[in-house]
């Protein structure tokens, strides 16, 4: 069976089938409609570069080097060892393309056979160069993985704007007063203002993937191809984009294959990390040798309640541009969530698109300058351990590592994440102030680490 990934850009959960009522995407919503529309889906870290690493990898950033975006001259590249997905894809005889955005490198460890990069955002070229590859495919009856990489609804190099000056004549203008102000935000005229520019590219983004679709069916392969779509991080605003708050890791994720049960609203905790696993199982490919951390959603496609065993994920940040240096790792059952900061006693950065935004610089012009229910203090500065109740406090605002009623559960969900940092040979596990990974050599021969995260100068020794 064939495999279609479309990738939209900084998309959140902003559509229509996840409650977006104000933004159109009448394709996304149909496709989620025939297919499964996962509820609980999440991405190890809302950076565009090492989010796409993740779902082409099966890995954590801190597994495969990928640890930051992938562009300009200071960028971060995968490990030449880590095997990807276009690589075991053409290993298991399928041809593999891109269309669009990439963003990952380098080119050799991602072989796509076919690789049509391009930052546009005429989605009608898009979908253009899709249905030639998809009649190139009918013609030689090759199965094939094809990723489609919009760059919608990514910012433009303007301060508010989301190229719709050059491509939005076919889609809506909307009203800024129209606009659902998301809770992450505060509701200000220049937050409405962008809101409504990016309403306008989402709605250009679903076009493409309704054009798309159309171009599969045209070629009569939509009956032997598991369609999968997804966003790489949350929308292009504070709290959101570059954060391991949920508006920034929890997205959309809808796959459908050919015979399904329609209209599925699945429940379970999932990872990005287990799309690679999909297509492989989805093709019949033995996983490589490498250590993979995902595990296939196949069994779990149909399933409309919790199955047991999917109640956890993991997630790690460590850079956005690679001058935003701020590892953080988290955890997410259904119910709560925890932050271990690594580099805490550090201002969180602000990316340079969301530096220049208009709606930033009506937010900090506002007393008291608050971003959606957090105080600007609490956005740039946090503490080391963050837990956070999602029933009570979605928005994560108030923290619950100091509450005594929380110290059992807090003890747990530290240990399970110094558990899952050891599986996956995180660098930035830290005793003291020093990476563990980094000592570890010295342990047999008598160091000792003490039991605290940080090193402190007014207590130096180590016992």
């Amino acid at each position: 069976m064939n495999i279609l990934l479309m990738i939209a850009d900084d998309l959140g959960r902003m559509a229509g089938c996840y409650g977006e009522t104000a933004i159109r995407t009448p394709n996304i919503d149909a496709l989620a409609g025939r297919g499964t529309r996962f509820d609980m889906a999440f991405t190890s870290t809302a950076s565009c570069s090492a989010s796409r690493s993740v779902i082409y990898t099966g890995l954590h950033t801190h597994e495969t080097g990928q640890y930051g975006l992938h562009h300009d001259h200071h960028h971060f590249m995968t490990f030449a060892d880590v095997p990807t997905a276009p690589r075991l894809l053409n290993q298991a005889g399928y041809h593999t393309g891109i269309i669009g955005k990439v963003h990952v490198g380098p080119a050799e460890v991602y072989p796509w056979t076919l690789r049509e990069e391009s930052g546009t955002r005429d989605v009608a070229w898009v979908a253009a160069r899709a249905g030639a590859y998809f009649a190139a495919r009918q013609a030689d009856r090759v199965p094939f993985f094809l990723t489609v990489g919009f760059i919608d609804p990514h910012r433009d190099e303007t301060r508010g704007g989301f190229g719709n000056d050059d491509f939005g004549a076919e889609d809506p203008v909307f009203d800024p007063d129209a606009v659902a102000v998301p809770p992450f935000l505060p509701d200000l005229p220049e937050v409405r203002a962008e809101l409504a520019a990016y309403y306008r590219s989402v709605h250009r983004l679903d076009r493409g993937v309704g054009l798309v679709l159309a171009a599969l069916d045209a070629a009569g392969l939509a009956e032997d191809t598991l369609v999968v779509f997804l966003s790489d991080n949350g929308a292009p605003f504070l709290n959101s984009k570059t954060t391991l708050f949920d508006a920034g890791v929890h997205l959309p994720l809808i796959l459908h294959r050919p015979g399904q049960r329609a209209g599925v609203a699945n429940p379970n905790l999932v990872s990005f990390t287990d799309l690679l696993p999909t297509f492989l199982d989805l093709a019949g490919a033995a996983p490589d040798p490498g250590k993979r951390r995902g595990r296939s959603l196949l069994p779990i496609l149909e399933d409309s309640a919790p199955r047991p065993g999917w109640d956890i994920v993991f997630g790690s940040h460590t850079f956005h541009e690679v001058t935003n240096y701020w590892p953080t790792r988290f955890l997410r059952t259904p119910r709560y969530k925890y932050h271990r900061n690594v580099a805490w006693q550090l201002d969180f950065p602000f990316s340079g698109d969301l530096y220049g935004s208009l709606s930033w610089q009506g937010i900090r012009r506002t007393d008291p300058v608050m971003i959606g229910k957090r105080p600007l203090r609490d956005y740039v500065r946090r503490p080391p351990e963050e837990l956070f109740d999602l029933e009570t406090d979605p928005q994560e605002v108030t923290n619950l590592a100091q509450d005594p009623d929380q110290a059992d559960r807090l003890a747990s969900f530290r240990a399970r994440m110094e558990a899952w940092q050891r599986d996956t040979r995180d660098p930035w596990l830290y005793r003291d102030g020093v990476s563990v990974m980094a000592v570890e050599h010295h342990l047999p021969n008598g160091l000792h680490l003490p039991e605290r995260f940080d090193f402190d100068p007014d207590r130096p020794g180590d016992r």
